[in-house]
């Protein structure tokens, strides 16, 4: 039997399906905009950050999922 890669508190991603996965993604979408909005020194440091920075790292983030998703 073959064991399952297991993530945060023992599920695992063949149980969630893309719905899911979007609801996710919404999810850290408006908690960082929760933080923001909380905290205004980290909006006033997100606003003063020029916008090359955040493409590098969302470039940087996205590398391994975009190559895998390519590669099948």
């Amino acid at each position: 039997m073959t064991k399952e890669k297991r993530l945060i508190f023992g599920t695992t991603l063949k149980y969630l399906n893309s719905f899911d996965m979007a609801l996710a993604k919404l999810a850290i979408i408006s908690f960082v905009l929760f933080v923001l909005s909380v905290f205004p020194v980290i909006a006033n440091w997100v606003t003063n950050t020029p916008w090359l920075w955040f493409l590098a790292a969302w470039i940087i983030f996205a590398i391994i999922p975009i190559t895998k998703l390519w590669r099948k």
